[in-house]
């Protein structure tokens, strides 16, 4: 078999097992969070909410760029997974004892005095967290989507179990952050597992001097990111109060949930399929217009979709007292469809080496975005949120500039990519909504909607005998897994 088609059959492998396992963690966690949010009440998210920042913030430091730097490497060494593993693992130990005794400022910050113990429960997950760091990069290196995926599986379902019997028996946030402590555990058990690589008790970190000139600039840039991505719940917990930023996070919960099924997909293999490609210019353009077009495909009428039933969806499973979350989940929804895009082009820039582009972008990227919803957040939480969607839309200029140079991609190339699936995706949604604009029912509307979308999206790209439909199909129906 030729190099060419041993990477395509990886990556056609990596996005099935990748858009499998992410597609039954979303459904799965789907139905725990159903379960979830109708025992418990805004203020429960709320609280979870306001400590997302700090799981950002640790989780960069205990990555620190390093699964990156690994994945552009050609030859890794045993000692370079491990002295990863030992830094990520020590770093995450010290960040726990350090917000452990952080805590009661954290409270008082956010002036809620639950936040103490809720906290010390939530960041247990960084020591798991730091133990796992190296054996994901493993994996990630050599594109073990499956077995990756089915330890997040089973790791959703045990978490996602016990967190229904946690709400059940009134433990409400409390329940959450086990949940949450305990998927990370179990995640990296089967990382464990499913690695042939196993840590040594020796230590020596002199790997990591030679990728800090990478990975630094990642660490930088994550955590501007993260500080971006959080910047709207620590405003809205600080400034508003914890029924608003849960109405907010169960938005972005669900819009998160349809989102990473196809965004999950790509991340699972773009890097390192780039890496392997990187000896041909024309070849990595053409996996990337491959894989913008089979994002378009998928995420496109995915978070049209989810907006279109948006106020069905939350009054049928959530409950009348989570309508006020819409209008986030539809807002999110806009930046949902095209976040797709800003993984290929990181993940190229990546795969080039380009950390300080990336660096720049994401600091440009958030500084806009932190004048605007700071400038803002006096109007309410609606508007620092069409603030946030509108720059993250507009940045997909910068992050295709910068990276689109590489191999010679314009902007036409994309957008005519693209065009085909957002056209037939808006004439989907305008027969589902002609049809049920007098639809009174919610169920009915919801059902019929659901139905006549779906229908349209695969009836009109079978008419116009679309490709990723028809590769799709044959890869499902012939894949060898």
């Amino acid at each position: 078999m030729s190099s060419t088609a041993s990477l395509k059959e990886k990556a056609a492998k990596g996005l099935f097992w990748g858009g499998l396992s992410n597609s039954v963690q979303q459904l799965l966690g789907a139905v725990f969070g159903l379960i979830t949010a109708r025992i418990l009440n805004a203020e429960d998210y709320g609280l979870i909410g306001m400590l997302a920042i700090f799981n950002g913030i640790v989780t960069i430091l205990q990555e620190s760029g390093f699964t990156s730097a690994l994945a552009n490497r050609q030859e890794i060494k045993h000692e370079d997974y491990n002295a990863v593993f030992w830094f990520s693992t020590l770093t995450s130990v010290v960040a726990y004892v350090i917000l452990f005794f952080c805590a009661p400022l954290i409270a008082s910050f956010y002036r809620k005095p639950d936040l103490i113990p809720l906290s010390r429960i939530l960041f247990l997950g960084f020591v798991f967290g730091g133990m796992g760091v190296s054996l994901n990069a493993y994996l990630y290196k050599k594109l073990k989507a499956k077995e990756r995926g089915v330890g997040d599986m089973i790791a959703i379902s045990v978490s996602g179990t016990l967190g229904v019997i946690l709400a059940l028996n009134g433990y409400a946030a409390i329940g959450l952050a086990i949940q949450t402590v305990t998927y990370v555990g179990v995640s990296v058990f089967f990382r464990f597992y499913y690695s042939s690589w196993r840590p040594a008790f020796h230590f020596n970190f002199s790997p990591l001097r030679e990728m800090f000139g990478f990975s630094s600039k990642l660490i930088l840039t994550n955590f501007i990111f993260q500080l971006n991505s959080n910047i709207l719940s620590v405003i809205m917990g600080r400034f508003y109060n914890a029924n608003q930023l849960g109405f907010y996070t169960q938005g972005q919960k669900w819009t998160g949930m349809a989102n990473q099924v196809v965004n999950g997909m790509i991340s699972y293999i773009a890097q390192p399929v780039f890496v392997e490609a990187s000896d041909n210019k024309e070849r990595q353009r053409y996996i990337f217009r491959k894989m913008v077009r089979f994002g378009a495909f998928v995420s496109l009428p995915a978070m049209v979709g989810l907006a279109l039933v948006a106020k069905e969806f939350i009054w049928i499973f959530l409950g009348e007292k989570w309508m006020p979350s819409i209008p986030y989940l539809q807002l999110l929804c806009i930046w949902g469809g095209g976040s797709y895009l800003w993984i290929l082009y990181t993940s190229l820039l990546m795969a080039h080496g380009k950390s300080a582009a990336y660096l720049w972008g994401t600091v440009l990227t958030g500084v806009v975005q932190l004048l605007f919803i700071w400038s803002v957040y006096p109007l309410g939480t609606y508007c620092m949120v069409i603030g946030f969607v509108t720059v993250s839309c507009l940045s997909l200029l910068y992050w295709h500039k910068v990276a689109g140079q590489l191999i010679s991609l314009s902007i036409w190339h994309v957008l005519k990519d693209i065009a085909p699936y957002l056209a037939i995706t808006g004439t989907s949604v305008l027969i589902a909504w002609f049809v049920t604009l007098f639809t009174t029912d919610r169920y009915i509307s919801f059902f019929v909607k659901s139905f006549l979308y779906v229908g349209s999206y695969l009836l009109i790209a079978k008419f116009l005998d679309s490709t990723m439909l028809k590769e799709s199909l044959s890869f499902i129906k012939n894949r060898r897994i």
